[in-house]
């Protein structure tokens, strides 16, 4: 039977545990896929926690992860234009993980893996990459407009920063001071959050205001950079429902777009896209792999290596 990495039940990192499980069997318009790869990000442990319970209700045991990359064993009812040996990723179905030898995928919504694009690479972008590009479609800014990136140097933030660069967008981005000279390789002015003058420097760097603002850290980050938002600003954020209303903010969402994932593998494979891979566990060791993310002190994407262990 196929290995998989799994919970057992709501809580920290001692539910977590290996379990052999029959092969899930692709449903209609699903696929099955042989994993090569998976994406390790904070929503993981954040579903393991049991804070996505209202509107992901899953039955335990439940494998962890949700983005991968890997070869199409079979097909569901009705799906059309995907068949075995095909190389793909995206996101998983409902319920059905990541961290995994097999792992079920939503066919409209799984894309094909372009020549040059690595299994590691591909599975690193459906969730982070995939809502950065998504959220800056919905900022809509002009080459030579400002943006403010709050938590640039995770995996939102490092796609983000390279994709508003590759647009002609300034882009100041905030991140540990250990961050800095990373983001900068990305092509954003990087300051240092935990400085204690990061608000009179920011109003330094953006005399005129920001022109957009990218909230990925949350809480009352907003607050904090206020002296840059002005009533022009477009503002996204992961802030919760009062403090977005207070600034006039967007909630930062997927929308899903069906051309989010080839646009993504076709700028990684022609060089002009870094995913920002930090590291690369074998699934052996997914539990370290997760432990590091939820720690908060990784640089880009951590992936899971699932192809090596065989």
């Amino acid at each position: 039977m196929p290995l998989t990495y799994a919970f057992i039940e709501y809580g920290g990192p001692d539910v977590q545990r290996f379990l052999d499980v029959p092969a899930p069997e692709p449903g209609e318009g699903e696929v099955l896929v042989e994993v090569r790869a998976a994406g390790v990000n904070p929503v993981d442990w954040k579903v393991r926690e049991g804070m996505h319970r209202a509107f992901l209700p899953l039955r335990l045991p439940a494998t962890l992860g949700r983005e991968v990359a890997g070869t199409v064993v079979r097909t569901g009812p009705g799906v059309v234009g995907l068949a075995a040996g095909d190389r793909v990723f995206g996101s998983t179905v409902g319920g059905s993980g990541g961290y995994a030898e097999l792992a079920l995928l939503p066919a409209a919504k799984a894309a094909r893996m372009p020549d040059g694009l690595s299994f590691t690479d591909a599975a690193a972008l459906p969730i982070a990459a995939g809502t950065a590009y998504e959220s800056l479609a919905e900022l809509g800014l002009a080459p030579g407009q400002r943006l403010l990136i709050l938590g640039a140097g995770g995996g939102v933030g490092t796609i983000a920063v390279q994709l508003a660069a590759m647009d002609g967008v300034a882009v100041v981005g905030t991140a540990s001071a250990a961050k800095r000279a990373f983001l900068q390789s990305l092509g954003a002015t990087a300051m240092a959050y935990d400085r204690d003058d990061v608000a009179d420097r920011l109003r330094d760097l953006l005399p005129a205001g920001a022109d957009a603002v990218l909230d990925l850290v949350g809480g009352d980050a907003l607050s904090g950079v206020a002296g840059v938002i002005t009533e022009r600003t477009r503002v996204t954020t992961v802030a919760d429902e009062e403090i977005a209303a207070r600034f006039g903010a967007r909630s930062l969402k997927r929308t899903g777009g069906t051309g989010t994932l080839p646009a993504l593998a076709e700028l990684v494979a022609a060089g002009k896209l870094d995913p920002c891979v930090g590291r690369v566990f074998p699934l052996a060791e997914a539990a370290e792999a997760l432990a590091l993310v939820e720690s908060g002190h990784v640089s880009g994407k951590v992936v899971l290596d699932v192809a090596g262990r065989r």
